[in-house]
């Protein structure tokens, strides 16, 4: 086994990463011959030998679902899309002031929408499918609109023989998917267009997320076959999102006022919940990520717990220590840094190396919004990059150190420190660089052919209003 992933095995016809078919033959079970007296069986007749030769051919088995690791995974899908509507929009919406609150749960509820659809009609296929010569970046369409895939279609998991339906897996990855584009919405909110953000997600939905999902999951992927770990997201999740919103903020600039009017969240209780309600739908987003109801779920699980809290009390005991008091929103932030960090690592480092990660993210997330975004003068209007792209790199980086055996990880075949700490850097770096060229591009052709930000007056109004024609609060 080159490395954890390297697990999921081809069982049919496309190469697929944790999805590979399984309708093509297994192993049938050994059947054992009885010793017998050659002189007390009469000849048969020759001509009966084939008969009895057909009859004696063991019949194909295929792998059947297993109900529990079935259970388990529609459960963490509908985990993820608790993250999404409502955790993610409540979590922005709280933070943006009240005349911009409907505007972003609308963004995010209507994003979801968006990508479920365009998952199923080709995402899907681009992401896990075999993509031939172009293998290395993407998949091909033979499963565009889901083609080919029913009710029997199975997807293998981690174990050999062990699958579930392929339409649970394939729900699950449009959650995955969907909540990528989602994030993105916090480094442009209060001043992009509906319109224009419909389309940017659409966009970078196929040029950005597909191919680097493809790159680190799929089977022939260029990073999965160069050993990079990533178990729930780290790369393909938080560092692709982070770095779109870092270069959407970039281009569109700064919100009216931002540096000199007051620009305070309107409801940080709204802001608890939605971070309350993201932790809870983080166990199905990183302990989905085992595809079974295993030790191994369990240990992205607890990880998931001990990570958060290590990260929210450091970010806490950080702000406490440089500004006299601890805030609400910095332990919130502190427990989404958390989350974010342990992602690619969930199921591959100890329960000791997760508070590690998680301890060192909240308090470099903590610089990330405050010291970095001021040196850098750019307006992520709610800290996408300082948290889910800084995490994600902590994550990223951190997960080839802690998936030592040595530090209580599971260990991967032919394991170096060094080696794979190289490895996980090179999938950073490809993530941003990536993911920042088609931002940057997507961004430029929209701003001008049907531009990117609403008007200073419709700005200044407020974008429940002026985009959407309602308010959130009726005083």
């Amino acid at each position: 086994m080159k490395r954890f992933f390297a697990t999921l095995m081809l069982l049919g016809s496309l190469g697929l990463s944790g999805v590979a078919l399984s309708e093509g033959p297994t192993p049938a079970p050994a059947l054992t011959a009885q010793p017998m007296e050659a002189a007390a069986v009469p000849a048969a007749p020759a001509e009966a030998a084939p008969a009895a030769a057909a009859e004696a051919a063991p019949a194909e088995v295929k792998p059947v679902p297993n109900k529990g690791d079935t259970t388990w995974m529609m459960v963490s899908t509908l985990l993820v899309i608790l993250m999404i509507i409502p955790g993610v929009a409540l979590f922005y919406g709280g933070l943006v002031r009240a005349k911009n609150m409907l505007s972003v749960l609308t963004q995010v509820m209507a994003i979801f929408c968006l990508i479920s659809i365009l998952w199923a009609v080709y995402g899907y296929s681009l992401a896990f499918g075999d993509g031939g010569s172009l293998n290395w970046a993407i998949g091909d369409l033979s499963k565009m609109f889901l083609a080919g895939i029913t009710g029997d279609s199975t997807a293998a998991t981690f174990t050999d023989g062990v699958v579930i339906p392929e339409f649970t897996f394939v729900a699950f990855q449009l959650t995955f998917a969907a909540i990528t584009v989602a994030l993105i919405v916090g480094g442009l909110a209060e001043r992009v267009k509906f319109s224009a953000l419909l389309v940017f997600a659409a966009l970078w939905f196929t040029f950005s997320y597909l191919p680097i999902a493809h790159m680190v999951w799929a089977t022939g992927g260029f990073l999965f076959e160069k050993g990079d770990l990533d178990f729930a997201g780290g790369t393909v999740v938080h560092i692709n999102a982070g770095i779109a919103a870092l270069v959407g903020a970039m281009v569109l600039g700064k919100r009216v006022g931002y540096g000199r009017d007051a620009m305070p969240p309107h409801s940080l209780p709204m802001t608890m919940v939605g971070a309350s309600l993201l932790w809870v739908g983080w166990f199905g987003f990183n302990a989905g990520s085992n595809l079974e109801a295993t030790g191994g779920a369990a240990l992205a699980f607890i990880n998931t717990i001990l990570a958060t809290a290590a990260a929210g009390l450091s970010w806490m005991f950080a702000e406490w220590l440089l500004r006299g008091k601890p805030s609400m929103l910095g332990v919130a932030s502190g427990v989404i840094a958390g989350l974010v960090a342990i992602t690619p690592a969930a199921g591959l480092v100890g329960p000791m190396g997760g508070i590690i990660l998680g301890a060192v993210a909240g308090v470099v997330c903590l610089w990330g919004v405050s010291g970095l975004k001021k040196a850098l003068g750019y307006d992520d209007s709610l800290d996408v990059f300082g948290i889910h792209g800084i995490g994600g790199i902590i994550g990223a980086i951190g997960t080839g150190i802690f998936v030592s055996p040595a530090l209580g990880g599971v260990g991967v075949d032919g394991y170096s420190m060094g080696s794979q700490v190289v490895t996980q850097a090179t999938g950073v770096l490809i993530t941003i660089l990536w993911s920042g060229v088609v931002s940057l591009v997507a961004f430029k052709l929209i701003d001008m052919t049907m531009g990117l930000r609403v008007s200073e007056e419709q700005e200044r109004e407020g974008l429940d209003t002026a985009s959407h024609g309602e308010r959130a609060y009726n005083l």
